[in-house]
């Protein structure tokens, strides 16, 4: 036989036996979940979690960042979803003892059961040859399999109720109808769903100690021993002493998770989200897979199980997920007469979601919603969900109002999950394709409404206006990893060779506004995430791990370039990087910590609010230029404007050239003083001839001496292409400027001109950013 047909086999030999290994291992954890009672069980588990989390607060911030996402996978989460699972499908026994020795073993289980499922991953992902994302298809098919035993995509619980708020908004008339409350209220039940997994235990630990003491001081007051008074303060405080049990039922019998008690949603919600014991009939049927990660958990159709009178959300990690999709099914099953109209309204809830989440990121910008063009190929009229124009960037979103992915396992079918990129990216990645094919038909092209049954003109866009174009693929729910992958497939490529196709869902939205909350520096990340995005096999988790990679690194996109140039590596992969994106929404009082940010020196952080503030035109690609230097870079330009501006009170301006791939005239005029303008321009003019480039872009600053900066705006500037007598003192400008840094250069005692940093390094053989003529290697790179 020959080798590769072996090694084939052994492959499979070894998926057989990994399958068997997993449906013994789960078995097993069924017979031991089954004979617990769930209440104790539930307790014994949450109590481990926490004791988990506080063993974990003396590990130091860089050896949780070393281990990756510690806190979105732990064994006790993934054996929780299990507990659900058995609890769904097996009806409750007649007679059942706690064992504290079987909750270890199961404990060791669930670790088993997840390596087992991991190597399966492996095993049964490495002979995909080819499929839908060509031949990164095995790698992503192992991403899908593993991604599926760990975590669809990483959340925030604090931000549950905010999703819900916004998503469940359009249909609130009916949600009152068929439940009796309305979005707000969901959204308000979701978040004290979450809220009760996430800090109950110290909640209830709290309750605790209040009553404690509240005995004690009864006890003391009585001259008498505590166990004496018991009795009697509960009599007498009876309201204290229910708190009292309920806090005890929360630390040690799962009550924590017992949501007809931790939230107000009516019990006929609830119902439509629960599974009652033994009603699921499908995750431990007999076949392949059967009660194995592969299987569809329970969880992923109904995140609550029903034990006795109450609901409990026994797996806190999927109430948004299932949640979201189970409440959406059951309203229409309730009211299927509702379901076109459902459809619609999801449908503009969906399209005007980026817009409306990002509308602080969005100032004054033109927002044009179903926009009508005809195709010059197809000579058909075509539609596009959203156009927004800010300044000199283009946004064209199209949006997809359905279930992000299938809930069908992808072992059993990765088939049907690659499909579900077909539906969701690459239909959108068509009508984008399309639209910028329209745009770079003509130097301008009409948009029209439809109005009536007649298409209305409603807006002409010139393609050369736009600096930045970026087309989005939007869903609901979280995609990952596939929302990061897509550009792995075949048939996305850049539109028009250079605009990258980005997709994002609305749970990233609801981050990206608050980490990035000026319109700059969206707009800058938004520039950087469309780089990555045109990188194939250039890999990162989720939007979160991109985003914090751009907080870390900043332009990111050219470090994983240089990583993949030149054949160095086909694939790279970055993990972890959302560690302090994570950490942010921790705690109790993470909404007025600041969140991270990149750093700026101040002067240079000014700048860019006064920028932001005055909103002149070209603000945007004044603020990406500045964004884009590496943090050397930000600390020249900022002694530079330090230095300068001190000055103005001996000099009414200041001026200086910046930059080498993309540099900057800055004029720092002293602020209340008149404007020369002529001066101005002729000494951009003259300082644009020192540039390798003809594009040049001037940045006019008003400023004190004290460190005010008061505007600050960008002014075209101009190198005339020969010389004039109108001109003539610019050219002479040039030499002069030309003599003095020569002068500089040769001079023993001068200092090296500073040499402005951009996002990365120069490389060895390119010309030395200081303009010195010399490459890199033979002068600042020595």
């Amino acid at each position: 036989m020959p080798s590769d047909e072996a090694a084939e086999q052994k492959r499979k030999e070894a998926a057989s036996s990994l399958l068997r290994d997993m449906e013994t291992t789960a078995a097993r954890m069924r017979a031991l979940i089954v004979a617990m009672p769930p209440h104790d069980l539930l307790g014994y588990i949450y109590a481990q979690r926490v004791m988990k989390a506080m063993s974990e607060q003396d590990i130091t911030a860089k050896e949780r960042e070393a281990a990756g996402r510690d806190d979105v996978i732990t064994e006790n989460q993934f054996l929780l979803e299990y507990v659900h699972a058995v609890l769904a499908s097996d009806p409750a026994p007649e007679k059942v003892d706690f064992d504290e020795a079987k909750c270890a073993e199961l404990f060791e289980l669930g670790r088993e059961l997840q390596q087992q499922a991991m190597f399966y991953a492996m095993a049964t992902s490495a002979d995909t040859k080819d499929g839908a994302f060509g031949p990164d298809t095995a790698d992503i098919e192992y991403r899908a399999k593993s991604t599926w035993v760990l975590l669809r995509g990483n959340r925030y619980q604090v931000l549950e109720g905010e999703f819900y708020r916004y998503v469940l908004a359009p249909h609130d008339d009916v949600l009152k109808e068929v439940y009796g409350v309305g979005a707000e209220d969901i959204a308000i039940g979701f978040q004290a769903m979450t809220d009760a997994t996430r800090s109950g235990h110290a909640d209830a630990i709290m309750e605790m100690m209040n009553q404690f003491e509240a005995v004690q001081i009864f006890a003391r007051a009585e001259d008498k021993p505590l166990e004496e008074v018991m009795e009697a303060w509960a009599a007498d405080n009876a309201e204290q002493a229910k708190a009292a049990g309920l806090a005890i039922d929360d630390m040690f019998r799962g009550g924590v998770a017992n949501v007809s008690r931790h939230t107000n949603l009516p019990s006929v919600l609830l119902a439509d989200l629960a599974y009652q014991r033994g009603e699921e009939k499908e995750f431990f049927a007999p076949g392949d897979h059967a009660g194995t990660p592969y299987r569809t958990l329970p969880a992923r159709k109904k995140p609550l199980i029903q034990l006795g009178s109450d609901y409990y959300a026994v797996d806190p990690c999927f109430t948004r997920d299932a949640g979201y999709r189970a409440l959406l099914f059951n309203l229409l099953q309730r009211k299927p007469d509702y379901k076109a109209a459902f459809n619609e309204r999801q449908k503009m809830m969906s399209e005007a979601a980026f817009a409306d989440i990002l509308n602080a990121q969005l100032p004054g910008a033109k927002v044009l919603q179903e926009v009508y063009y005809k195709d010059p190929a197809s000579k058909q009229w075509s539609e596009n969900d959203t156009l927004i124009l800010i300044e000199d960037v283009l946004f064209l979103v199209e949006a997809k109002a359905g279930a992000a992915a299938t809930i069908a396992s992808p072992a059993l079918d990765f088939g049907r999950h690659a499909q579900s990129v077909q539906d969701l990216v690459i239909k959108a990645y068509k009508q984008c394709e399309r639209f910028f094919n329209y745009l770079n038909s003509a130097d301008e092209v009409p948009l029209y409404h439809l109005v009536d049954g007649k298409y209305v003109e409603c807006a002409r866009v010139l393609r050369a206006d736009y600096r930045v174009m970026v087309p989005i693929g939007l869903t609901v729910e979280s995609f990952s990893p596939f929302s990061t992958f897509c550009k792995e497939l075949p048939q996305v490529e850049p539109l028009l060779g250079k605009h990258a196709f980005v997709s994002l869902s609305i749970d990233d939205l609801f981050v990206l506004k608050r980490l990035l909350p000026t319109p700059g520096e969206f707009a800058h990340y938004m520039e950087v995430r469309q780089a990555v995005a045109g990188l194939r096999g250039a890999h990162l988790f989720d939007e979160v791990d991109h985003l914090g990679a751009y907080l870390k690194k900043n332009r990111f996109d050219q470090d994983l370039a240089d990583q993949l140039k030149d054949g160095k590596a086909n694939l790279v992969v970055w993990d972890g990087m959302s560690y302090d994106v994570d950490r942010s929404f921790e705690g109790e009082n993470w909404e007025v910590k600041p969140f991270p940010a990149q750093a700026f020196p101040d002067d240079v952080l000014k700048v860019l609010r006064a920028l932001n503030a005055t909103r002149a035109p070209g603000w945007l690609l004044a603020e990406s230029y500045i964004r884009d230097l590496g943090g050397e870079g930000r600390n020249d330009l900022a002694s530079m404007l330090v230095d300068l501006r001190k000055s103005l009170n001996q000099h009414p301006a200041r001026y200086f050239l910046y930059g080498s791939d993309k540099p900057f005239f800055i004029w720092l005029q002293s602020s209340g003083d008149k404007i020369d303008w002529q001066r101005v321009h002729d000494k951009a003019s003259a300082a644009a001839f020192l540039t390798p480039t003809a594009d040049t872009t001037g940045i006019m600053v008003e400023a004190t001496a004290g460190g005010t900066y008061k505007t600050a705006y960008t002014f075209e500037v101009t190198r005339p292409s020969s010389r004039t007598d109108d001109n003539a003192h610019i050219f002479d400008d040039v030499e002069r400027m030309k003599e003095r840094a020569k002068a500089n250069a040769q001079s023993p005692v001068a200092q090296a001109p500073k040499m402005p940093r951009v996002g990365r390094e120069p490389r060895r053989n390119d010309p030395c950013p200081c303009q010195s003529g010399l490459r890199y290697k033979k002068c600042h790179g020595r």
